[in-house]
């Protein structure tokens, strides 16, 4: 073979490579972007956890299940009113 065909073989060696190459990049930069999205995805639902937590908490915090556990759970109740004594400061 001389010099000509060599250089010839050497390109299209460099061209299946460098192809190779790329197809591996575009593969991998697919891949990236699956995974941005599955964690985009992943970000929503724990956005929707935390709004769902976040009422939860409202709910037993809430005066109304304060007073009923107060009330049930504790057999607490309200003073009568001669059981009232008001402090004021001076």
């Amino acid at each position: 073979m001389n010099a000509q065909q060599w250089a010839v073989v050497w390109l299209v060696t460099g061209v299946v490579i460098s192809g190779l190459g790329l197809v591996l990049v575009q593969h991998e930069r697919r891949m990236a972007f699956v995974e941005l999205q599955a964690e985009i995805e992943r970000g929503d639902e724990l956005r929707e956890e935390w709004s769902m937590l976040q009422l939860e908490i409202g709910a037993w915090a809430g005066h109304s299940r304060l007073e009923r556990v107060a009330r049930d759970e504790l057999q607490m109740q309200f003073p009568e009113h001669g059981e009232v004594v008001i402090l004021e400061r001076r």
